[in-house]
């Protein structure tokens, strides 16, 4: 268990979502997370889902109690917490960013630390099954990245990598859940083009999504072995995966990563 106290600057869906994985796996204990967010309905929602949590009256409060200082907020209001609490963080706390295109130097400079940690979460956080890189800033120890690891693991799996891959894992795993529910829809759809009434195909799409996954992460085969052994010889699959190779699929979801990553490096530079 981490016995550090863990504020969040911002209360908003992400932040609930670590916050009550923190909880629900022991990690942390709810008396020990301190929150504050100007939408009072944010900060109410946000105690009323961690149990024990309580409600900072300020940023600067927040960062004075709290030992690891998570920065939940959008990337357009960064500046705005830089005003609040810019050089009240003492330096030896912690503090991590979840908004998403702030660079690691920016965060230093708008905070006055550098002992900060940079976080690419996504979405599918909220139910415990994210997928998370961070990259560690100037002053970030080896033990920080240890323990970023271990809180962003609460919630789903984390990997430490260089902050220039970053935009890269934007594209990936952070645009990604939003390609993966266009491939469920349109498998949907083929069911229901099919005969399959629509929560049938639906409810049949998003479990065979989530079951091949967890075929890949469970068993460690490269997805080309275990597509090989659905595929016999002249059968379904495999006229069903020529029409996809007609069409582009894989080529499609390549560029849609490739796009979604210079975006997200455009964003950085405009940041």
């Amino acid at each position: 268990m981490i016995t550090h106290t863990i504020g969040f600057i911002g209360s908003g869906q992400m932040a609930r979502a670590l916050a009550q994985g923190f909880v629900a796996t022991g990690l942390v204990e709810g008396g020990r997370i301190v929150h504050c967010d100007p939408v009072e309905a944010a900060a109410h929602l946000f105690s009323e889902q961690v149990g024990g949590s309580r409600q900072a009256a300020s940023n600067s409060d927040l960062v004075g109690e709290a030992n690891i200082v998570f920065l939940a907020v959008k990337p357009q209001n960064m500046p705005a917490v830089f005003s609040e609490v810019g050089g009240k963080i003492a330096p030896e706390k912690l503090v991590i960013s979840i908004a998403a295109g702030v660079t690691l130097p920016r965060l230093c400079e708008g905070l006055k630390t550098s002992r900060v940690v940079r976080v690419m979460p996504n979405t599918p956080a909220l139910v415990g099954e994210g997928a998370s890189a961070f990259a560690l800033g100037p002053a970030a120890t080896a033990a920080d990245g240890q323990l970023v690891g271990q809180l962003m693991g609460a919630v789903g799996q984390a990997f430490q990598v260089d902050e220039k891959l970053l935009d890269a894992v934007t594209g990936l795993s952070g645009s990604g859940p939003a390609f993966v529910y266009v491939m469920i829809e349109a498998l949907a759809d083929g069911g229901v083009r099919m005969g399959l009434p629509r929560d049938i195909a639906l409810a049949l799409a998003a479990q065979t999504v989530r079951g091949s996954a967890e075929m890949v992460l469970t068993t460690g085969e490269h997805p080309a072995a275990l597509k090989d052994k659905v595929a016999s010889p002249g059968g379904t699959t495999i006229a069903g995966l020529a029409a996809l190779e007609e069409r582009g699929l894989r080529g499609a979801l390549m560029a849609a990563v490739e796009a979604a990553t210079r975006r997200s490096q455009e964003l950085g530079k405009a940041s």
